[in-house]
């Protein structure tokens, strides 16, 4: 008979602001709310000094992103909720090495470069065995991230072996 009052107990659901899903969400848009807010207070650069968009633009931008994506995350929370795992998987542990490689590489060689691997890297980690989507990957995602700072930020990446070709022609 105890077992079955403990057991009806632990079926029931708890309120949704105690669920983890909720907290971690919660705070993270809570964060970004804030520092939302605070882009507001950022000065407004002339046109004259201006190299493509407003400083103030990207980061709210970025911000809006986090709030749309966490908030896609906890919807989707209830249709799966969580695992809880007691120990963090390997491939966790060799994404932050790769962060640390991507410094080295970055400072070293060319930042190109270094985004190039570094997405190589973490998708072979993450369970990507096909070649070939390895190398889209690795020739994709870096475009995109050039092109994205190129012309719509209008910021220049540091000097490297492959920015050198770029800038030179």
């Amino acid at each position: 008979m105890n077992n079955v009052q403990k057991q009806k107990r632990a079926n029931k659901s708890l309120p949704f602001f105690f669920k983890d899903e909720f907290k971690v969400s919660f705070i993270i848009i809570l964060i970004s709310t804030v520092l939302l807010i605070s882009t507001f207070s950022f000065d407004i650069v002339p046109p004259i000094l201006n190299r493509g968009i407003q400083p103030a633009t990207f980061p709210k931008g970025l911000l809006v992103l986090i709030i749309v994506l966490t908030s896609i995350v906890y919807y989707l929370s209830f249709k799966k909720p969580w695992e809880i795992k007691k120990k963090l998987p390997q491939p966790f542990f060799l994404t932050l090495l790769s962060f640390v490689f991507f410094i080295f590489i970055s400072k070293t060689l060319d930042f190109f470069l270094a985004i190039s691997l570094l997405s190589v890297f973490v998708s072979y980690c993450w369970g990507e065995r096909r070649v070939f989507y390895l190398i889209l990957v690795s020739i994709i995602f870096p475009i995109i991230v050039f092109i994205f700072f190129e012309t719509i930020l209008g910021l220049r990446f540091p000097p490297g072996i492959i920015t050198n070709i770029y800038y030179q022609v």
